[in-house]
């Protein structure tokens, strides 16, 4: 499958034209379908995407806003993908979406990937918006080289869900979409930005495993193609 690279001048250009771009989106899916979808994902390098989507004229009341993955740890936890949303996406207009977390208050990481699954399965498949972002190993969502479960998480044949992994340098254990539940966005997005991360992007899109470069799942299966935006 295809990838497009949309390049910025700066994390501020890319955060507003993926805003405008995810805008349009999701308002086509209210007006077509009453409702719409987006998966976000953690790090640092969304935040100003996130500030800049809150502040879109979208209804937001039909927008319905999950993680793409999480770690094991309460909402109010600082490593957690649910307080940055809710500090950067769930503000201003945007505090009118409805957010669906990754986390429950459960008696393991097993069982809240369970809980998790039920109710992002009521959302609606497939997701209007999926942006994923890249670490330098390679991984994106949660699926790490070596990871505990990863040959699971990216296979094709595994159903949509939130599965659990571990891994080295992970720290928590985390609680991940799989693969097919990312696929077929209807707008799939890889957000990185960094000459860094350009270079691992390189790599990723050269032969090799996909468990030594999970990301390659995504660029290489993905039923929609990928649109790739970085910035230095």
């Amino acid at each position: 499958m295809s990838a497009r690279l949309h390049e910025f001048a700066d994390g501020a250009a890319l955060a507003e034209a993926l805003a405008d771009r995810v805008a349009d989106v999701l308002a086509e899916a209210v007006a077509q379908r009453g409702a719409a979808s987006i998966a976000v994902s953690g790090g640092s390098t969304p935040k100003l995407f996130f500030r800049a989507l809150s502040s879109r004229n979208i209804d937001w009341p039909r927008v319905t806003v999950t993680l793409v993955d999480e770690r094991f740890v309460p909402a109010d936890n600082p490593r957690s993908n649910h307080l940055l949303v809710a500090e950067n996406l769930l503000q201003g207009k945007a505090a009118a979406a409805r957010f669906v977390p990754l986390y429950r208050e459960a008696g393991s990481a097993e069982a809240a990937a369970e809980l998790a699954s039920a109710e992002t399965a009521a959302i609606g498949r497939p997701f209007d918006v999926v942006v994923l972002g890249m670490g330098t190993d390679g991984h994106t969502a949660s699926f790490f080289p070596g990871g505990s479960r990863l040959a699971e998480a990216i296979s094709a044949e595994t159903p949509r869900g939130v599965i659990t992994m571990e891994a080295e340098g992970a720290g928590e254990t985390r609680l991940t979409l799989t693969f097919a539940s990312l696929r077929d966005a209807r707008l799939l997005v890889l957000h990185i930005e960094g000459q860094g991360k350009k270079d691992v992007l390189a790599a990723a899109q050269a032969d090799g495993p996909e468990t030594d470069m999970p990301v390659r799942a995504v660029l290489r299966r993905a039923q929609t193609p990928v649109d790739i935006y970085w910035a230095p």
